[in-house]
């Protein structure tokens, strides 16, 4: 590579002190330095924002690494390039002379080339009596080789930040989603609390959201709407939640206590005449008597339902049915139609079912409508959650073993 000289632009373009400095530093490039020029090219494809680059800008740079003959950039080379704007302008696909001449200047004020302009402006190369380039008039791509490193972190930095803002917005939109449903659970499902101060805080924070934020921006936000989610979850999984939508307290210690008689590995009712009882005896006895199942098993078989409950845990089938609830709305369910499945299944299975339902989340399309359709099922005595669980057990990894 040339080195040492230092050239100002021809006419009236001006030189700055930045140019003079990237000039002399360009002649003081690491020995034997190399660099690949469609790597480096790519590295500043990504970093364009940063760089202050336009599209077009990058098509102007692809067309003169393209008048180098060479695929490797090197300390020792000639690194000067020195294409008319016409063949510029062809192999970057037709673009217009000034428009041209405009992203030349964009890619010299970033860094990226530098113009080194012969007396007359022409850009030309003059050759020794070996044919061999002894002086070239043009641009010099040298600031790329010099660069290479710089570059490549930008671009790492560039991506990172960009899944760093997918995935910012990701959880803001999901955190939304859960407050809104959530809000809306405690109202339709009667919690006591300040609701209306809940909805006001979460309108305040949705009105704050911009239409282009910044990562900066998405992380304050994400962070003020998970607080506002967790106030939420704390309100909903209070002592005073009211379950009377569901079912009395009468009813729910009743099934708790008959629950716990089950064994571990009891996955099917024991008596065969409970399963095939016939639709008009369940429907007298108020809802088909579908076996409750021990929440150990329940929870093994169904471990998303835990991030619901109580603090992220669920110990005993109380937080079972309230962490039900709460999934009930997120998953889209109507309080009625979870209603009709406590009354014909019982409060327990029907939180179980729920639960089911959470942790086959992407095989289902229409989660109240699926739910529509076992409670249905199980009024005519054709559903039984055992196998249900039996296959999520096995699909978890669990040794299960039916008995019965």
């Amino acid at each position: 590579m040339e080195g040492g000289q230092v050239t100002t632009p021809f006419g009236r373009r001006p030189v700055t002190l930045a140019l003079v400095k990237r000039q002399i530093a360009t002649t003081k490039i690491e020995e034997g330095k190399s660099a690949d020029k469609w790597k480096v090219f790519r590295d500043a494809s990504e970093a364009r924002e940063v760089l202050g680059l336009q599209d077009r800008s990058l098509a102007v740079l692809d067309a003169l690494l393209s008048f180098y003959p060479e695929n490797e950039l090197r300390q020792d080379a000639q690194l000067v390039v020195f294409p008319s704007n016409i063949q510029l302008s062809i192999r970057a696909h037709g673009i217009a002379g000034a428009t041209l001449r405009r992203h030349l200047a964009l890619l010299v004020e970033a860094g990226l080339i530098i113009r080194k302009d012969s007396a007359n402006g022409k850009r030309y190369a003059r050759k020794d009596d070996e044919g061999s380039i002894e002086h070239a008039f043009g641009f010099d791509i040298s600031p790329l080789l010099m660069r290479a490193e710089e570059l490549a972190c930008l671009a790492q930095q560039v991506a990172a930040d960009r899944i760093a803002f997918r995935r910012a917005k990701e959880s803001l939109t999901i955190c939304r989603r859960d407050i809104r449903k959530l809000i809306t659970a405690g109202v339709e499902e009667g919690a006591s609390g300040d609701w209306g101060g809940l909805e006001e805080r979460y309108l305040v924070l949705v009105g704050q959201i911009p239409r282009n934020p910044t990562l900066n921006e998405l992380g304050d936000l994400g962070a003020r709407m998970a607080s506002l989610r967790e106030d939420t979850l704390k309100l909903l999984n209070s002592d005073d939640f009211s379950l009377e939508m569901i079912t009395n307290d009468a009813q729910i210690e009743r099934h708790i206590q008959n629950s716990n008689t089950n064994h571990p590995n009891e996955l099917e009712p024991s008596s065969r005449n409970e399963q095939e009882a016939k639709p008009s005896q369940n429907k007298q006895a108020g809802h088909v008597p579908i076996k409750a199942f021990p929440i150990g098993l329940v929870l093994r078989a169904c471990p998303e339902i835990s991030n619901y409950g109580p603090e992220g845990q669920i110990g005993n089938w109380r937080e079972l049915m309230t962490a039900a609830v709460v999934v009930r709305s997120m998953l889209g369910v109507s309080p009625s139609a979870y209603q009709e499945a406590c009354e014909i299944m019982g409060p327990e299975n029907a939180a179980v079912t729920i639960a089911c339902i959470l942790e086959r989340g992407g095989h289902i399309n229409s989660p109240g409508g699926y739910l529509r359709d076992l409670t249905n099922k199980a009024k005519r005595g054709e559903f039984s959650l055992g196998p249900v669980l039996m296959a999520l057990l096995r699909a978890g990894g669990h040794q299960v073993k039916a008995t019965g």
